[in-house]
């Protein structure tokens, strides 16, 4: 199956593997993936190591010009960089995910990350995710996909994720902070997660992964009329 140079925006809840599959479906269709989530626990990272968010989340009013200097991108297998620093393992810590959704709900910071998105979207192939990639990003991407999955999936999967790598969370904790980035997510001012009008829904609290990218890949073909080489 030959795919056109289309944008996939796959929006979602946190912890419903959207990075995962993303990553796994751009492979399969040879897309560029881009990881806005990054991006902003990027910017978190940047906020918490120059003193710009405080412990109670306000963020400073200094960051915005503070961002000027903030060169984020993609290396090798999607690693996230600060400049030369591979900054992967540290914005995937609770400590990033705590501070994440205060930081995104930041008018100014979206913009940022807007911006860089677009420059990188540039000519199609892309699939990107995130919480507002197909309503405030991308509003005009062809095939557009909100994942969901029931809250205690979403808890197991994010507590297995932090004990692969290394680190001692607990599990209520995790709930906790799930429930305050969805609700934080869903009510801040500036681009709300919401699911576009046009967008499929892809429940899988209870499908593989490689189940996810056969329903994907039947919806592009059903959508683009389109047949196997």
């Amino acid at each position: 199956m030959t795919t056109p140079d289309i944008i996939i925006a796959i929006d979602g809840c946190s912890s419903t593997g959207k990075s995962s599959f993303a990553k796994i479906l751009a492979k399969e269709l040879g897309f560029l993936y881009l990881d806005s989530g990054a991006l902003y626990r990027g910017v978190t990272l940047f906020a918490q190591e120059n003193g710009l968010i405080s412990k109670d989340n306000v963020v400073s009013a200094d960051l915005e010009q503070a961002l000027g200097r903030l060169e984020l991108s993609f290396g090798a297998d999607n690693r996230t960089f600060a400049g030369d620093r591979c900054i992967e393992k540290e914005i995937r810590a609770m400590g990033v995910s705590s501070q994440v959704s205060p930081i995104a709900a930041v008018p100014f910071v979206r913009r940022w990350v807007d911006e860089r998105l677009h420059a990188l979207a540039a000519g199609g192939r892309v699939i990107m995710d995130g919480r507002d990639i197909g309503t405030t990003v991308f509003p005009d991407a062809q095939v557009k996909i909100f994942m969901t999955a029931r809250d205690d999936v979403r808890a197991q999967r994010r507590y297995d994720e932090l004990v692969m790598k290394g680190e001692n969370p607990v599990y209520e904790e995790v709930v906790e902070n799930l429930r305050q980035r969805d609700y934080i997510d869903s009510h801040r001012e500036t681009s709300p997660l919401s699911r576009a009008a046009d967008a499929f829904i892809l429940d899988n609290s209870d499908m593989t992964i490689s189940e996810e990218v056969a329903w994907v890949k039947g919806l592009i073909k059903g959508k683009f009329a389109l047949y196997d080489d």
